[in-house]
């Protein structure tokens, strides 16, 4: 791979068969993948299978990136697919992907749970349970944009790039996501116990 050979161009060799190309894909994309399904997974031998499934999702399905979005977005759809997919078939649920504010949340709730009275054992786990199903039911451009500022670290720039979309969208798009975690946490609130 020459220093100025773009995903695209890899993803063209490898559509005309150069497994080679892949092969470059994966090794700049591995470590991201990996960090992305363990936010699901907890086991870390776990952790390698689903990267390696998710990788092996793409490769099937490469002949199907058009480059409408950039390559990491689509192989981060994939991944994403891929974890739940697995925790689906474990029946269990996802870890609480959470963006900052609502770590800060988490915060709150731990200290709950540290009372450790059943109910605020109970509220704890409600409020985990309030935002993992806000940031699930968010619009996937919201959620991937959300994702890439909190968990993947990226800048707006960045983001941006990873998204083929302007700064400015990006911005909002996050924005709209904090606001509609926060708006279903807030609805959640009420009565003396804090939740309905």
């Amino acid at each position: 791979m020459t220093a100025s050979e773009t995903d695209q161009q890899l993803v063209q060799r490898t559509q005309r068969g150069d497994l080679r190309a892949f092969d470059l894909l994966v090794l700049k994309y591995q470590g991201r993948i990996a960090a992305l399904v363990s936010r699901y997974v907890s086991d870390p031998s776990e952790v390698e299978d689903v990267t390696q499934e998710a990788f092996i999702k793409a490769y099937r399905a490469i002949d199907k990136f058009r480059g409408d979005s950039a390559f990491y977005t689509w192989l981060y759809r994939i991944a994403a697919n891929a974890a739940k997919n697995y925790l689906v078939s474990r029946r269990r649920r996802p870890g609480a992907d959470a963006t900052l504010e609502d770590a800060e949340v988490g915060q709150q709730a731990e200290l709950l749970a540290d009372v450790g009275t059943p109910e605020a054992v109970a509220m704890g786990e409600e409020l985990a349970a309030v935002v993992q199903d806000a940031l699930a039911a968010l619009p996937e451009e919201l959620q991937s944009a959300l994702t890439l500022r909190e968990f993947e670290g990226l800048s707006y720039d960045d983001i941006a790039a990873v998204l083929d979309c302007p700064v400015g969208t990006v911005r909002s798009r996050i924005f709209r996501a904090r606001e509609a975690i926060d708006e279903r946490v807030k609805q959640q609130m009420s009565g003396e116990s804090g939740f309905r």
